[in-house]
């Protein structure tokens, strides 16, 4: 019987299972498909993703420094308000490669990583977890101490185990041009209803353009109106759900869930990178498989981390829905330099950003 049994293996999975592993647990991850494929997540993150990494990951992840965003009301071609930092606010990095990474780091710790396992049934027991999975050679049957739902916003665990779903699903399109930019300002467009669209310069990687609204909006309309507005080609287009809001519960007595299948993620932005492997940390600090009980701490440690972040991230977001004139006189009053981290909303009130405000109007 194995002490953990982790289903998904992107980065929250690969995270919780290589600290696992660490701490001498036994750990089997199971990943549907190929690792980091198909992609569905941007690769623009904060800088703090290079604590979460190896030695060399930098060198071979790396492909673009960001420093700050434009904000448009309209289309590329509206005004735009730039924020910006003095140093690099986030980095563009190669998503799949990452995913590969992390999961080569937990593979080295100890955990026994395998691809190609679709998990079909998850049954918690008073005493073990008890999981079934497709693969190459047919069905296989694993049991464990606890189970961590790692696998993504329709989390086969969490509906197995009936825990509650994640206030909303938004649906995100990403598409790729093959044009060189390495700009150090995204673009971030406030159009599609509620949320927003974006393009992400990736050096010679090219450049992203992505685009995510609630169910119901015509998303694939407002993306297409986004690529005409840049009058660009896109190619390697991918979408995906981007959950937002956790559930006021994400653990069973065996069972716990991190990452998008726990709405780890960021109101205003939708990005769970961070907040995922964060919370995988969290996990892999407070739960002892031998010890239910300890899951209780997971719960708690992991809100008490991010649960403000979040709840200010929601007030971030419905500034996207303002009247648009009110939105042009909030943009240019605000802009400027910034000294906001991007993962933090608490950094608003930071002694670093009141300096950069207090500096922008002295100046």
């Amino acid at each position: 019987m194995y002490d953990f049994v982790v289903v998904g293996v992107g980065p929250p999975g690969a995270r919780f299972a290589r600290r696992a592993a660490e701490s001498g647990y036994d750990v089997l991850a199971l990943e549907k498909g190929t690792i980091g494929e198909p992609l569905a997540c941007s690769g623009h993150v904060s800088t703090d993703i290079w604590a979460f990494t190896g030695a060399g990951a930098r060198e071979q992840l790396f492909q673009n420094a960001v420093y700050g965003a434009r904000f448009h009301v309209g289309g590329p071609h509206s005004d735009a308000y730039p924020f910006y930092k003095r140093e690099a606010a986030s980095n563009v990095i190669d998503r799949v490669g990452l995913d590969r990474h992390l999961a080569e780091l937990a593979r080295e710790a100890g955990a026994d990583v395998r691809e190609e396992r679709t998990v079909t049934e998850v049954t918690e027991h008073r005493d073990r977890v008890a999981v079934v999975a497709s693969g190459p050679d047919g069905t296989e049957a694993y049991e464990a101490k606890m189970v961590a739902g790692c696998d993504g916003p329709r989390s086969r665990v969490r509906d197995q185990l009936e825990l509650p779903q994640p206030d909303e699903l938004l649906h995100g399109v990403l598409a790729f041009s093959s044009e060189t930019d390495s700009q150090d300002f995204v673009d971030v467009h406030l159009t599609p209803p509620t949320f927003f669209a974006w393009r992400i310069p990736r050096g010679e990687a090219g450049v992203e353009y992505g685009l995510a609204a609630p169910p119901g909006v015509h998303v694939t309309k407002h993306f297409e109106e986004l690529i005409d507005g840049y009058e660009v080609d896109v190619s390697h287009r991918c979408s995906g759900a981007i959950p937002i809001g956790p559930p006021d519960r994400v653990t069973t007595r065996r069972a716990f869930l991190i990452g998008d299948a726990a709405a780890q993620t960021k109101p205003f932005t939708g990005g769970g990178i961070l907040y995922g492997m964060t919370s995988a940390d969290h996990a892999a600090r407070e739960i002892d498989p031998d010890r239910p009980s300890t899951l209780a701490a997971y719960e708690y440690a992991w809100r008490q981390d991010l649960e403000r972040e979040m709840e200010l991230g929601h007030w971030l977001r419905r500034a996207y829905s303002l009247p648009e004139p009110v939105q042009r006189i909030g943009l240019g009053a605000l802009s400027g330099e910034i000294g906001v981290h991007m993962d933090r909303p608490t950094s608003l009130v930071s002694p670093t950003h009141l300096k950069a405000m207090l500096s922008r109007l002295r100046g």
